[in-house]
């Protein structure tokens, strides 16, 4: 008796050491004269599963070539994604085992915000956007498009204490009491809170309005845009470490007399990129439309780039306080398909005035919907108090990141 438990010892441990011997392989290779660096890929973590034969408690670790762990995520979508390395026109190779990970500081991140008329806000480590929502549009303001957060000195997050600080309940009481006695001493005290002004880490100085803002899409009936209002419901997917994933649906609009198209919007932030994804499409539209992304000018004659053959365009915003200490805002959007044209289109003076809150007009960059179909591409922003310093350094960005979207790592697993 004691030499066959024994044996069934040994059986058991032996299966224990191959199930913790056993490993995935991940090669991502890289087909450009680019180097890929902290690129994000994606592998299946169904795949992971069934290859290591992971009960359902079991952790997971992903390594690199020399042996130290890489972070990683699991999406809502139940996919691994890691950030890797890959010299130009080189591979490289990934382990992803059993094992307990190392903490993760969070890169990527985002909120509902019902106290802030309903933004919703998100971050990563390099930059901060903001899409308006229902409670905005019933109060009668316009903005359609995105707006744009500054950030520098840090890659923590920071979206969350601007808005502790902008709408602290009892410093705007202290703030409105203070204004019935010394107007002055009043507009000094919110500034210390507000998030347009910069407390070392970047601000709010970029304007909207009612335009399409920092890179929104909307369909053209002939050269009128269709401009979306505030989404009608949001719902977070992902929300870090590295993956910020957030879905939109829009109130129906009236598009060639149909007031029954409904846009939905799933935008995505990856840690480390300046540019977010974003998968647009529409329900119950009949017919192939023009789509436009549009970036808002905020100068008539400003520093565009609309590079329709290689994929991107770009603009150099002034800020809303182009007289102070702002610097300027590049923003811009990338596409992965080919784009019918790119091109500036300045609205008329009378629109501009009377419509468009001053704003000169658009870059915009067309292309063909048909229905039922996902619109991908990628729109974001950098600022020049932060890494990237001029357009120069800008526009070299997005034309590299055209060819990346373009020109995807090929991921394989075995």
């Amino acid at each position: 008796m004691k030499k066959v438990f024994l044996f069934v010892a040994a059986v058991l441990l032996c299966l224990a050491c191959n199930e913790a011997g056993r490993t995935v392989s991940v090669t991502v290779s890289n087909a450009t004269s680019l180097e890929r660096s902290g690129e994000m890929v994606e592998v299946s973590m169904g795949e992971v599963s069934s290859k290591l034969h992971l009960p359902d408690t079991a952790q997971i670790v992903v390594v690199d070539a020399e042996g130290q762990q890489v972070p990683y995520q699991i999406t809502s979508d139940e996919k691994v994604i890691f950030p890797v390395t890959v010299q130009a026109n080189g591979s490289a190779v990934y382990t992803i085992k059993v094992g307990i990970p190392q903490e993760c500081p969070v890169k990527a991140c985002g909120r509902y915000y019902p106290e802030r008329v309903d933004d919703v806000a998100w971050e990563n480590d390099l930059t901060a956007f903001r899409a308006y929502g229902p409670a905005l549009q019933e109060t009668g303001e316009r903005a359609f498009g995105y707006d744009i957060w500054t950030k520098y000195n840090t890659t923590e997050p920071v979206v969350e204490a601007r808005y502790e600080g902008e709408l602290n309940p009892d410093m705007k009481a202290k703030i409105a009491e203070l204004g019935k006695t010394d107007p002055k001493a009043a507009q000094e005290l919110y500034r210390s809170v507000s998030y347009h002004v910069d407390h070392g880490n970047g601000l709010d100085c970029y304007k909207v309005g009612p335009t399409l803002g920092g890179g929104t899409t909307a369909l053209m009936a002939g050269d009128t845009i269709v401009y979306p209002y505030c989404y009608a419901t949001q719902e977070i997917l992902d929300n870090g470490p590295l993956r910020f994933t957030v879905k939109l649906v829009y109130n129906p609009l009236v598009v060639k007399g149909d007031s029954t198209i409904i846009e939905t919007r799933i935008i995505t932030l990856d840690a480390g990129s300046y540019c977010n994804k974003t998968v647009v499409s529409y329900t119950n539209l009949k017919e192939t439309m023009p789509l436009a992304v549009g970036i808002v000018l905020h100068e008539p004659d400003g520093a565009i780039v609309a590079d329709a053959a290689n994929g991107y365009m770009t603009y150099v915003d002034p800020t809303d306080n182009a007289g102070g200490d702002n610097g300027k805002i590049f923003v811009g959007a990338a596409f992965p398909t080919l784009v019918k044209e790119a091109k500036a289109v300045l609205f008329p003076e009378k629109e501009k005035k009377e419509l468009r809150g001053g704003a000169d007009g658009h870059v915009l960059a067309i292309s063909e919907y048909e229905p039922g179909a996902d619109f991908t591409y990628y729109w974001g922003a950098a600022w020049s108090k932060a890494d990237i310093k001029d357009s120069a350094a800008w526009n070299a960005y997005m034309a590299d990141f055209a060819q990346k979207v373009r020109n995807p790592l090929t991921v394989t697993v075995k």
